[in-house]
């Protein structure tokens, strides 16, 4: 049995991997500040003797914490709408909120797994996404305050790295979906699902043409557990390399919500990518794992759970 600090665990993706270390045995203390994510994420752990919930901005200092074998690092608002609402939060935790987790992690031996994004490729001029391709990102764009403190944080993984005193591991997450995301966040699983429900037009950006490579949340959460296993270096890509375009995503949903809504047609938002795809090449060699569930039944999964009261 291991002891982890889980940052950012009362989010969408750390929720669920929070239930599958505890799952296996490990005891978990999750700090959040609950800006992006909720305690009803961690509703279900309540009772668990290995579990404990610490609201806290991990911008902030760490205070009165117990020594652990592992910091998971999955801590930032991640959504385009938080992009602009949340600008300054995300540069902040990006940076004051990883210079903490490295000291943390350092002071008491720990292993850092850091979650970053597939946004610190930006808008890919390489297709698909290898982990030696070094971007093509608007540092003073929209997108850039999530693409930058990403981007940032790697860097200061990895300078500690190699000043020999942390052990790390980094991988960037694709575009994953599945049940607890927040219905109103921006990003295209959730909005059109939300929309579909209620009859409203579904909102497609551009021409629909954009693609996006979406991992169902249960692969997403083998391929951390194999990264928490094996503790590669990395970074290491996680995501589902089967290409789709927004709008095709849009029609599946329109029929899997049975819904009468129509698409409607919006303006692209500035630096959206135009392709978004990742090459698993290294992280199969490395982690022997890669994606298994079929999109059609991790998007009816995802609607049956936004149907629920």
């Amino acid at each position: 049995m291991a002891r982890y600090l889980l940052l950012g665990g009362a989010g969408f993706v750390a929720s669920h991997l929070c239930d599958r270390l505890l799952t296996q045995g490990h005891r978990v203390t999750v700090l959040d500040n609950m800006v992006t994510g909720t305690p009803k994420n961690l509703a279900q752990l309540e009772s668990h003797p290995d579990f404990e919930l610490i609201q806290w901005d991990i911008t902030q200092k760490f205070q009165d914490l117990d020594s652990v074998d592992g910091v998971l690092h999955m801590a930032s608002p991640a959504s385009p709408t938080d992009f602009v609402e949340l600008s300054r939060e995300i540069l902040a935790v990006g940076s004051f909120g990883t210079w903490n987790a490295v000291e943390f992690a350092k002071s008491c031996g720990a292993w850092l797994m850091f979650s970053s994004t597939s946004e610190v490729y930006g808008d890919p001029l390489v297709h698909p996404q290898t982990e030696d391709y070094l971007g093509n990102v608007n540092c003073i764009g929209i997108r850039g305050v999530y693409d930058e403190s990403k981007r940032f944080s790697e860097s200061v993984i990895m300078a500690n790295v190699r000043a020999g005193d942390l052990k790390a591991s980094i991988f960037r997450i694709f575009n994953t979906y599945g049940p607890r995301m927040r219905a109103n966040d921006g990003r295209a699983v959730p909005n059109f699902i939300d929309q579909a429900l209620q009859g409203k037009p579904i909102s497609v950006h551009g021409d629909g043409s954009q693609t996006r490579s979406f991992c169902y949340i249960d692969d997403l959460v083998d391929g951390i557990l194999a990264i928490i296993e094996k503790r590669p270096l990395g970074p290491l890509n996680l995501g589902n390399p089967h290409e789709v375009s927004i709008l095709k995503i849009a029609e599946m949903i329109k029929e899997y919500c049975e819904s009468s809504s129509e698409i409607q047609f919006l303006p692209l938002p500035d630096d959206d990518p135009k392709r978004r795809c990742p090459d698993l090449r290294r992280t199969i060699e490395a982690l022997g794992w890669q994606p298994k569930i079929e999109l059609e039944k991790g998007l009816r999964k995802t609607v049956d759970f936004f149907k629920e009261p």
